[in-house]
């Protein structure tokens, strides 16, 4: 039994077809909202960094996500910028607007494992800390996994290692301080050691020994922090307590983080667009203006109307279409069947029109 809203007569297939095309549309919308990049902001699995964004509102620190280091002009103290694992090089000009950012007092995050666009931004804003690249393999301290090594040496740090008794690691490597204005944060234990070759095994030449895992030092007026395994910050690693509170530290020390993906993996279109807008007041103006136009015309009844005009012209039946006259019945017949002679066209066209003006099958 079929129903009317809209002036459209809502049956069993057609209600089945809308709820397909909902449906289709629905995820199309989730995978333009949603990225599967690994450390990715909009990525909800295990390997994504969304609940970082949970940390930073739990801190009730303002996040700004930056797709260009022109977020970090004007910006310093009170701001902290985190990247993760960069993963294309860094202009000359960029790196200037980062140096400015920590002239003025920010702080920067720099975590990185084994890839050298981490490396190229320290010594682009003037750090001397770097990542070594070699995997970190603990075979007595760790969880789950050798490869994933528990760093339980944490030095006093009134706000970046407050409440920190660990960081847990996930195929991360290690920090070399560089110069004495490095302050070693957190330290792996004395087990741990650098699967030079990569074997996953302890080898005579392989060494034993408490290394960094994390640093922070004086950059100008601010500071940059350098973590040895961005994997400390995806979804699933902040699951472990010493990395949600290692996170927090950083997030709540400042008023503002800055989430620079300006040099990572792309955001999925829809959040693309979101961030786009938010950037862009002018486009923010003109999105306004569709908005309240779409408002006032569903006010002021147009789409009912609209409705109600296509439903109008589906049920209105071929018998209300104006009358085929018999002359142009014949010009018809006459361009269709050239053999015919013209009586027999006029013959024709004669009992078709009697047979419609007598309620005959229009069809």
């Amino acid at each position: 039994m079929a129903r009317e809203l809209l002036g459209i007569e809502w049956d069993v297939p057609r209600v089945l077809l809308v709820a397909l095309v909902a449906a289709t549309l629905l995820g199309v919308l989730v995978a333009a909202s949603t990225s599967s990049a690994a450390f990715g902001l909009y990525n909800p699995g295990w390997e994504g960094t969304s609940e970082l964004r949970t940390v930073a509102d739990e801190a009730g620190t303002e996040t700004t996500v930056a797709r260009n280091v022109s977020e970090y002009r004007g910006a310093g103290d009170g701001t902290v910028a985190v990247v993760l694992a960069p993963d294309r090089s860094y202009s000359e000009r960029d790196l200037a607007a980062i140096r400015g950012f920590l002239a003025r007092g920010g702080t920067l995050v720099v975590a990185e494992d084994v890839g050298g666009g981490g490396n190229e931004l320290l010594g682009g804003v003037g750090a001397t800390a770097r990542v070594n690249g070699t995997l970190l393999r603990d075979e007595r301290h760790n969880y789950r996994s050798p490869a994933m090594p528990v760093a339980r040496n944490v030095t006093d740090n009134e706000t970046l290692t407050r409440g920190v008794e660990r960081l847990t690691l996930n195929y991360g490597s290690v920090v070399e301080p560089g110069d004495g204005n490095t302050t070693v944060l957190v330290r792996s234990s004395g087990f741990a050691y650098l699967d030079t070759n990569g074997n996953g095994e302890l080898d005579d030449d392989e060494r034993l020994a408490s290394r960094p895992v994390a640093t922070v030092e004086r950059v100008g007026q601010g500071r940059v922090v350098v973590v040895s395994d961005p994997s400390v910050f995806i979804n699933t690693m902040l699951e472990r307590s010493g990395n949600r509170r290692f996170a927090r530290n950083l997030v709540a020390s400042e008023d503002r983080l800055l989430l620079d993906f300006s040099h990572t993996a792309d955001l999925p279109p829809l959040s693309l667009a979101l961030v786009t807008v938010r950037s862009a007041p002018l486009l923010q103006t003109a999105v306004g203006f569709l908005a309240v136009g779409l408002v006032g015309a569903w006010g002021a009844g147009l789409f009912g109307r609209l409705g109600s005009a296509v439903g109008r012209l589906r049920r209105k039946r071929p018998s209300d279409a104006a009358p085929v006259t018999e002359a142009a019945l014949v010009a018809y017949l006459r361009e269709q069947h050239p053999e015919w002679d013209e009586s027999r066209i006029r013959r024709i066209a004669q009992g078709i029109s009697t047979e419609r003006g007598e309620g005959g099958a229009d069809d």
